[in-house]
């Protein structure tokens, strides 16, 4: 979600000054009205690496975004390829009929697939529905490979924290955007004509001040709790299928012992 201009407290993005220290790529390239869908992100950090490494720069993709790093590691799907038309259809039944009634579709279809994706994530429930009426075949049958693309290596490491310790920080953390401001970040937002159904605006951190519009801010900020850790135990699981994965504790003693090792 960092990739998304204007979305900066409620994305932690890196400040100016450490961007200006420390470059990073990939950030502030897309309206939040627009798809920022994991085919673009890894053909854009393909680019990237392969710069990078000519330079002799060694890329560090980092993210909690678990779909789209296991997309640039293992490669994307061998689903069928976009229909224009049948997507335009979707997006049109998405708008007229709400997201209900095409996950309804999916879940008599291929409960399985339906199962993985998330509520909220229009982008993969029309994706899905439009594998579904463009192959006839369930969209889970295309199933992602799970080993590391050919070509290129990876160091994977993940990392992990006491589950009291995450709660702690994600309470510290939602507390922190609050009083940064997060509240007239939305509503900037807003004026600039942006509204929940825009791809960016779905972002944990943002959506709730849709859900619970009216709410005193408390409320707000404990919906986002709730969801960011929700999100976290999500990203658990889906980082421990990610092939050859290591897992490190980030506290100093910890994380230099694990570095060692790997070395």
């Amino acid at each position: 979600m960092q990739a998304y201009r204007g979305m900066d407290i409620g994305t932690a993005k890196p400040s100016g000054d450490l961007l200006s220290r420390l470059p990073h790529h990939l950030i502030d390239i897309k309206n939040p009205d627009e798809q920022y869908t994991a085919g673009e992100f890894v053909a854009r950090a393909d680019a990237l690496c392969t710069r990078l490494s000519e330079q002799g720069i060694l890329p560090i993709i980092s993210g909690g975004t678990g779909f789209y790093l296991k997309n640039y590691i293992c490669g994307l799907p061998a689903s069928p390829p976009s229909s224009p038309e049948i997507r335009a259809q979707v997006a049109l039944e998405l708008e007229r009929r709400g997201p209900a009634a095409l996950r309804a579709e999916l879940e008599r279809a291929d409960p399985v697939a339906a199962a993985r994706i998330h509520e909220h994530d229009f982008y993969r429930l029309t994706r899905a529905v439009e594998i579904l009426r463009a192959s006839g075949e369930a969209p889970s049958r295309f199933a992602p490979s799970r080993t590391v693309r050919p070509g290129k290596r990876f160091l994977i490491l993940g990392v992990t924290r006491p589950r009291e310790v995450l709660r702690t920080r994600i309470h510290a953390r939602v507390g922190a955007m609050m009083r940064a401001g997060l509240a007239l970040e939305v509503e900037g937002l807003v004026s600039r004509g942006f509204c929940p159904d825009d791809p960016g605006m779905q972002a944990i951190g943002y959506r709730e001040f849709f859900e619970s519009a009216g709410s005193p801010p408390e409320t707000i900020a404990q919906a986002i709790e709730l969801h960011t850790g929700q999100y976290a135990k999500r990203q658990m699981t889906f980082f421990r299928a990610l092939p050859g994965l290591q897992w490190i504790e980030p506290e100093p003693e910890h994380l230099f012992r694990a570095l060692v090792a790997l070395a």
